[in-house]
């Protein structure tokens, strides 16, 4: 399992490094603390270990911008005792809070827990699903999708397209394919419907800063393209 440890204290960045190493988990920490949300995307974190004083930002701005792209456990890690502070650390997103100083065999228990809860034996086999590609994500329980800092709430038609072609990856899909899969073939579907839905789920993508993500690829198809879209 991977920890993400975001404490500006070397020392015990250093310490609480060599223990949770010593317990078998790989731990990451940032280098320039005015980067966390990329260096947070770059190593794919299981739980995050959050120092709330530190440079730049405060950690509970890092929270707010890691709960945008993540719903990985967030344990708080303050030397601030007061009960406001521990309320505020739980509704920017936060899982859990202990104060400094602590005693790392409790840390680790904190740890330990929240993986289980979240990965392991007690984990909630109905956990809301996101479907990933790069920075882009699909929630398909709350018909949500998400691209940087972005997000939209599309249709049930809009979600089963943006479904079925990130399930193709980037191939070409034929209308009738996707007619085939959005409608039950024995009844009648004016071939206009699906144009409708294509545009409806452009303009989602597009407010999310993907104008150009679904290509028209004449005689054949559509194809969607994620990773070069903003640059088009």
């Amino acid at each position: 399992m991977k920890l993400y440890l975001v404490e500006d204290d070397k020392k015990l960045n250093h310490i609480l490094t060599n223990f949770l190493t010593k317990n078998e988990y790989d731990v990451h920490s940032p280098q320039d603390f005015s980067k966390i949300k990329e260096d947070f995307q770059h190593v794919d974190p299981d739980l995050v270990l959050m120092d709330i004083t530190l440079p730049y930002f405060d950690g509970y701005y890092w929270t707010t911008v890691i709960r945008q792209v993540s719903d990985c456990p967030i344990i708080f890690m303050s030397a601030r005792e007061s009960a406001m502070d521990q309320i505020m650390a739980l509704e920017y997103g936060g899982d859990d809070y202990i104060t400094k100083p602590f005693s790392y065999d409790l840390l680790l228990a904190k740890i330990r827990s929240h993986i289980r809860r979240n990965y392991g034996q007690y984990a909630d086999r109905h956990k809301e699903r996101v479907i990933t590609f790069g920075e882009f994500r699909y929630y398909p329980e709350k018909l949500q999708i998400n691209y940087q800092e972005k997000v939209e709430a599309i249709s049930q038609k809009e979600g089963e397209l943006i479904n079925i072609f990130l399930t193709k990856a980037t191939r070409i899909v034929s209308r009738n394919e996707l007619l085939a899969a959005l409608w039950d073939n024995e009844n009648f579907v004016d071939d206009n419907t699906l144009s409708v839905n294509i545009t409806r789920l452009r303009k989602r993508l597009s407010n999310i800063g993907l104008p150009h993500a679904i290509q028209t690829i004449r005689g054949k198809g559509y194809k969607l393209i994620l990773e070069t879209s903003e640059t088009r």
